[in-house]
């Protein structure tokens, strides 16, 4: 994974990260998600993946989010991939 987040959506306590990860031999990416909720202990904040029965729905609609972010950016991921073999072939 890269050190930045590719994209996070978030409503209220609950979140979800988009990490794209890359890989160099093969020349592709690919995404993951992370989901998450903040609470409070004391006066600290921390995160768990852990979800109660009233969280469910709101992180449906933001892993709704995230596919579709993540599906337009694998579109245009496989345009750049194209518009560099492309090149590639003409050079050759």
């Amino acid at each position: 994974m890269s050190n930045q987040p590719a994209h996070k959506f978030r409503v209220s306590n609950l979140q979800v990260t988009i990490w794209r990860n890359h890989s160099i031999e093969k020349r592709t990416s690919w995404y993951t998600v992370n989901p998450s909720r903040s609470y409070k202990k004391g006066d600290d904040w921390k995160e768990t993946d852990s979800l109660g029965f009233d969280d469910l729905l709101p992180m449906a609609e933001l892993n709704r989010q995230a596919w579709a972010w993540i599906a337009k950016q694998m579109q245009a991921d496989s345009k750049v991939r194209r518009a560099r073999e492309d090149a590639a072939n003409v050079d050759a």
